[in-house]
């Protein structure tokens, strides 16, 4: 129904950037699907780092505020975000979710928590190394 691919991932140094993607895809897909980005670590719980709405509303978690920027190109049905100023601790495997409910049902909060997204990606692992 609807297939999230990622890209994007890699090795990076701390300090430096990357930029994660998410190709979106399948009959049902459309530009008004919440999307976001999730993550998780080794022995740790999933985390939501970023979202954004289908009218492009984004949020995101504190841990990448200033750092992390969550963007979509609606006409490439791809989600982006770019990573600046890495950390070790932002070590996990990155996650695309999406959901088709509009955005009215969305609030800056519920933009970040995995449990109301229907659709995920395999993930795409980034790894910072000191």
């Amino acid at each position: 129904q609807v297939q999230l691919v990622e890209s994007g991932g890699g090795s990076v140094q701390s300090g430096g950037s990357l930029r994660l993607s998410c190709a979106a895809s399948g009959y049902r897909y459309n530009r008004y699907y919440a999307m976001g980005w999730f993550r998780q670590a080794p022995g740790k719980e999933r985390e939501g780092v970023a979202g954004i709405d289908g009218n492009g509303r984004g949020s995101s978690a504190d841990s990448v505020k200033g750092r992390f920027t969550i963007s979509r190109d609606n006409a490439k049905n791809t989600l982006y975000l770019q990573m600046n100023s890495l950390k070790p601790e932002d070590t996990a495997m990155y996650y695309c979710a999406a959901d088709p409910r509009p955005a009215s049902y969305w609030s800056l909060w519920s933009l970040l928590q995995g449990s109301n997204y229907n659709y995920w990606g395999q993930g795409t692992q980034v790894t910072v190394s000191s």
